[in-house]
């Protein structure tokens, strides 16, 4: 009686031992003739399942050929900071199990059949860059030919590494890498292979993903590198997925506003200095914009520095340049109005070439001749040293005498300190003219790189 029982328990054992130590023949076929319409493959499979912590093979120095393929049905997260790639895939598997093999007339007729994974042996491929748990879900099935071809296709949520250049944010694109390949079997017990071509993979997931989300799939290559660790050789498939962000959502909440912003800054220079409403505007505009950067920081990635950083520091700093600009001209005015001081000849040299080029040649002659303080040319109603002295004690004597020639000079002092007054506000309007241009230029700039980035 116990040994009847003994058989019986270690019947299938013997079985497998049988399956394992068959020859090389690769036929092996079920018969499945006599059985029940609803109950063929429970009994037939009994022995194959039984054996599945075995690699499927009738010939054990035949290494066993796993084809793989897979589907990007979306780009779930980028993050820059983690440098992770978070996508969704349905991963395929295909690979023959010679023992599970049937002749289609003698089974009426059918052809595939779905078995449960867990009666099956199953490749033990994953993603070298995969940095999470496998949450695969449990107790999914697999389609099996009368051929032994097994086809196995499960969904991965994949967090995967990524290498992530966000220099051009947000017109970057990024080339992330999926490496299939065993930790178990090396080259000499499991190759890999190909499914679909790799065309095929990247029009089917472009298909699905390019109405989704912020990213956008822009093709898959592959290559096909062995990976070496220590003496042992493993067989692996690299995938390249490149992705390209969608910059719509960038550009209308981060790159308009502040165009608009740096534009209604040059645009004040419209504004009289003299007056003394352009400060008081200009330091609105700057705290406006730093409220605008504080809220729209969410949108920046959160390490390294993109292309987009630079662009608002830029920003800022023309702001903030322009506001000193404005309260240099605005005392310098006031200063011009009250006592004018007078200007030094190599700024009035500079003015002069820059209002008047014609005259500039001829004033840098005369320079270069005299050598000293300013000629009648530079400033307007300064006059020779001995010619001053006249003038000057020609009203001295003319008041000592009684002569009514003191009026007469306090209008020409009247006109040099105007004239003085003129050359400093020429002055004002040629730095506000410069730093507009420089305004101009920077908005150019700025909008021509949105255009190539956004085209390129």
């Amino acid at each position: 009686m116990e040994g009847s029982w003994f058989q019986k328990e270690r019947f299938p054992f013997f079985l497998v031992l049988n399956l394992l130590l068959q020859g090389r023949s690769s036929t092996f076929i079920n018969n499945c003739s006599g059985s029940a319409q609803h109950g063929v493959y429970p009994t037939i499979l009994e022995s194959v399942f039984d054996r599945k912590a075995f690699r499927p093979v009738t010939n054990f120095s035949i290494p066993t050929l796993v084809n793989i393929s897979f589907t990007m049905s979306a780009i779930l997260d980028v993050d820059e900071k983690l440098q992770l790639l978070s996508s969704f895939l349905w991963l395929e598997m295909v690979w023959d199990n010679p023992f599970i093999r049937w002749n289609p007339e003698e089974c009426e007729g059918i052809t595939k059949i779905s078995v449960a994974t867990k009666n099956l042996w199953l490749p033990d491929i994953f993603i070298v860059e995969f940095m999470d748990v496998d949450k695969t879900p449990k107790g999914l099935t697999a389609y099996v030919s009368n051929e032994g071809r097994i086809r196995y296709k499960k969904p991965m949520k994949v967090a995967s590494i990524c290498n992530l250049d966000i220099f051009y944010f947000p017109f970057d694109q990024q080339n992330c890498t999926l490496t299939f390949s065993s930790f178990l079997y090396t080259v000499e017990n499991m190759l890999l292979g190909m499914e679909k071509e790799v065309w095929e993979i990247a029009d089917t997931s472009q298909d699905i993903v390019q109405t989704h989300g912020e990213w956008e799939l822009l093709g898959i290559n592959k290559s096909t590198p062995k990976m070496s660790l220590g003496t042992s050789l493993y067989d692996q498939i690299m995938f390249y997925v490149a992705i390209r962000r969608r910059p719509r959502l960038y550009i209308i909440n981060l790159l308009l506003p502040s165009g608009f912003l740096i534009a209604v800054d040059a645009i004040s220079f419209y504004l009289p200095a003299e007056s003394g409403n352009r400060a008081p505007f200009k330091i609105t505009l700057l705290l406006g914009y730093n409220v605008f950067l504080l809220m729209m920081n969410d949108l920046l990635p959160t390490s390294g520095t993109p292309l987009l950083s630079v662009y608002f520091a830029l920003c800022l700093s023309l702001m903030v340049v322009s506001l000193l600009e404005t309260i240099f001209i605005t005392y310098l005015l006031h200063l011009a109005t009250t006592q004018p001081p007078p200007m030094p000849w190599w700024l009035h040299s500079l003015l002069l070439c820059c209002t008047r080029p014609r005259k500039c040649c001829s004033t840098a002659f005369q320079k270069r001749n005299k050598g000293l303080g300013l000629s009648p040319a530079h400033l307007p109603g300064v006059k020779e040293p001995v010619e001053l002295v006249r003038n000057v004690s020609g009203p001295r004597e003319a008041e000592l005498n009684g002569c009514p020639q003191s009026t007469r000079a306090q209008e020409e002092d009247e006109t040099k300190k105007q004239d003085l007054v003129n050359l400093w506000v020429q002055f004002s309007h040629m730095m506000d003219t410069l730093l507009f241009c420089l305004y101009l230029l920077f908005m150019a700039t700025s909008v021509v790189t949105v255009i190539v980035l956004w085209n390129t």
